[in-house]
């Protein structure tokens, strides 16, 4: 449990609240350590992962805290940012979509596990978290970016282009994971 895999993923838990605290904080100073705190969580998202394959250091634990540490890091923010109303009009239906996929997928990955089934990432999903990660830094910083890059703008299509990736992974999961609810039981 004290791996430092595990360890990475939990300072990935404990950074929520940092995170949301630093968000309130009004201005540019807010909103820049709000996006480097989340930063630095991100990576030890890719970090935890990495270590713990090339040190062989892959545990029960770490599989089931892992998942969860990505949803709640990323529940949070969105429903931060959508109170704060950085998150706005359509781009809210984006934020809908993002976290009613997390609910959907891990519900779903709760159901087969009992099956005992396991449902590997795809590329496509690890670009979703790639570009979604981006894309809420990116609407962290928001209206305090550099003069002249578009920033918001940059963070709603972000947003968008995450909600689409989004729709396409949780229909590969779901069907994927309907194969396996069609199936007759057998009894024991």
């Amino acid at each position: 449990m004290y791996s430092l895999p595990n360890l990475l993923t939990l300072s990935r838990i404990a950074a929520i609240p940092i995170v949301v605290i630093l968000l309130y904080i009004p201005g540019p100073w807010g909103a820049w350590s709000a996006a480097f705190v989340y930063a630095l969580a991100c990576i030890t998202d890719w970090l935890d992962g990495h270590i713990a394959r090339q040190r062989k250091l892959q545990s029960d634990f770490g599989r089931f805290l892992d998942p969860i540490a990505d949803k709640l890091l990323v529940a949070a923010i969105l429903l931060v940012l959508v109170g704060q109303q950085r998150i706005a009009g359509p781009m809210i239906v984006a934020a809908l979509i993002i976290l009613g996929r997390e609910i959907l997928v891990s519900g779903l990955r709760e159901f087969l596990a009992g099956l005992r089934i396991s449902v590997p990432v795809s590329r496509l999903a690890k670009w979703k978290t790639g570009i979604q990660m981006v894309a809420l830094g990116v609407v962290m910083v928001g209206e305090y970016g550099p003069r002249g890059f578009y920033i918001e703008e940059i963070g709603d299509l972000g947003l968008a282009a995450a909600a689409i990736l989004t729709l396409i992974t949780g229909y590969d999961y779901l069907r994927a994971g309907l194969r396996h609810m069609d199936q007759p039981k057998t009894e024991e």
